[in-house]
């Protein structure tokens, strides 16, 4: 038994590349950035970026095919996923990815039109994602 859980809050760093795939089934990406700062034995500012590959699925991926763009703020909920596959010269080459299932838009509000349309929160299982578990994060 084991637990595969990833949490991230980040910006987009570009717009999602979004497939139809032939079955009708949605798939977007879009690399996420996170980044922290500390100060360093000479008190000069350090900041590390760590850049993520996003997939999502189904209505997730349609969710930010019309609302996520490059430089949103996002939180991710998914699961690390690490794949493989030939290269055209024959070379086994991997990836490693985030596949997401929950997703909640961040950040400044919108002008009372564009959030009357657009989701805040959006999850696999709802696009609304009205959670009811209770949980012993401290924040």
């Amino acid at each position: 038994m084991g637990i595969n859980k990833v949490i991230l809050i980040g910006n987009v760093g570009k717009d999602p590349e979004v497939r139809h795939l032939d079955n009708g089934v949605t798939v977007a990406s879009f690399p996420l950035a996170t980044s922290e700062t500390y100060r360093s034995k000479d008190n000069e500012k350090v900041t590390n970026t760590e850049w993520h590959n996003i997939v999502i699925w189904r209505g997730l991926a349609e969710v930010a095919e019309k609302y996520v763009k490059k430089g949103n703020p996002l939180y991710i909920e998914g699961k690390i996923r690490t794949r493989s596959w030939d290269d055209k010269e024959g070379n086994k080459r991997y990836t490693t990815e985030i596949v997401a299932d929950n997703m909640q838009m961040l950040g400044a509000k919108q002008s009372n039109e564009e959030s009357a349309s657009a989701p805040q929160n959006a999850s696999v299982e709802n696009i609304e994602n009205i959670s009811t578990e209770e949980d012993d994060l401290p924040f």
